[in-house]
């Protein structure tokens, strides 16, 4: 018994809240644009999939498989570091969508003053080109390895405990195999 399974519940429940609070920011972003023209512009598009991302990470079935271990402390320890992946991994998606989400949403306001109120033509097309070119840059910047040291420099500021953090490899691991 090497008596950290109270700071692993406390981890689990830790990154457990974070889940749930992203999810609450995922669901309320708008995924359908005021007029029906901007349907199947870049922004709207990448908010419809943050919409769908976010339902299917809740939609993933947890993972139960744990490796027997001898003794109680031992057996609930590899479930308290099982069910920290899983938790751990999902927060890294929502908060990549997320991510995601809020450049879209930076896309709409942009795309909005390029416009003015209008609708897209001939004088507004390169303010409208720059604000998809922003687009697709602020979303290829999004990547796992930033996801994942951002979030480990806000839980790092916060204090917590991250001994037993799954690794970035972990992660995409898990991710691969619930899709």
């Amino acid at each position: 018994m090497d008596g950290l399974n109270p700071y692993r519940t406390a981890r689990v429940a830790e990154i457990l809240a974070d889940f749930q609070t992203l999810q609450y920011y995922i669901a309320a972003a708008p995924a359908e644009p005021d007029n029906s023209d901007d349907y199947y512009t870049e922004g709207w598009g990448t908010l419809r999939q943050c919409a769908i991302d976010g339902q299917n990470i809740l939609d993933v079935a947890a993972d139960t498989s744990v490796p027997v271990a001898s003794g109680e402390d031992e057996q609930q320890k590899a479930e308290l570091k099982q069910v920290l992946l899983d938790a751990y991994s999902r927060r890294h998606e929502a908060q990549k969508i997320y991510l995601r989400q809020g450049a879209a949403q930076r896309w709409v306001k942009f795309r909005e003053q390029a416009l003015q109120g209008g609708r897209p033509n001939s004088s507004n097309r390169s303010p409208l080109r720059a604000c998809d070119h922003h687009l697709r840059a602020e979303l290829a910047a999004i990547t796992d390895e930033y996801v994942y040291s951002q979030l480990q420099a806000s839980d790092a500021g916060k204090n917590r405990w991250l001994a037993e953090d799954p690794s970035l490899r972990s992660v995409l691991r898990w991710l691969r195999h619930r899709r």
